[in-house]
């Protein structure tokens, strides 16, 4: 899939575009808010990333005018100030997500596969399928039935495929966040599916 950046920072949108790459997202680089829009008329994209201080356009006009022309690809804002004010003027601008400067481009990589992957029709690993319509899980077409904690904690580490999804993120499904019952349910997912559900130190889990 193809991302258009918007980012007047060369040493963070060449580290961006280096790590987008290696996870298989083509990305074409926009310096400034002029440029993002002309290849935005030239190209199309899975997701638009713009920063929101640029020169010429700031992202948020930029988005604006493409949001005026009918334009509905998904797109994050990026920004060193996110206050309530900041927010909603992305919100309104029609911004899909707000991501906060300095961040860890694991975060990133997964709010970028969050928006990309309802592009889908649906997302197959190991013979487990997900109708991104309906959010069901399937195995060998058979729809699978699943508890909302465990279905929770599967979707996250299918769509998140091949890469581990942090602990933090799979915390959110669960009533009691803590390591041990997040530890619990991994086991209860190993047993139930047949998958192989690695640790990775520091980070959290990846289906294998």
């Amino acid at each position: 899939m193809k991302i258009l950046l918007l980012e007047d920072d060369p040493n963070l949108a060449k580290t961006l575009v280096k790590y987008l790459k290696r996870h298989d997202y083509e990305v074409d680089w926009a310096k400034h808010g002029e440029e993002a829009i002309d290849l935005s008329y030239e190209n199309r994209y899975a997701l638009y990333l713009f920063d929101v201080n640029v020169p010429l356009v700031s992202g948020i006009d930029v988005l604006k005018s493409l949001r005026k022309a009918e334009d509905r690809t998904p797109t994050i804002l990026i920004s060193a100030q996110i206050d309530i004010d900041s927010m909603t003027q992305g919100f309104t601008a029609g911004a899909d997500d707000y991501v906060k400067k300095p961040f860890d481009p694991e975060e990133l990589l997964l709010r970028i596969k969050a928006k990309t992957m309802l592009l889908k029709e649906s997302v197959v690993v190991h013979g487990y399928s997900v109708d991104m319509q309906s959010q069901e899980l399937y195995y060998e077409n058979n729809v699978l039935g699943m508890g909302e904690v465990q279905k929770s904690i599967f979707l996250q580490l299918l769509l998140a495929y091949p890469n581990p999804v942090t602990k933090a993120c799979l915390m959110e499904s669960l009533v009691t966040q803590n390591d041990g019952a997040l530890r619990v349910n991994i086991v209860k997912l190993k047993k139930e599916t047949g998958l192989e559900i690695e640790a990775v130190r520091g980070v959290g889990y990846k289906i294998l």
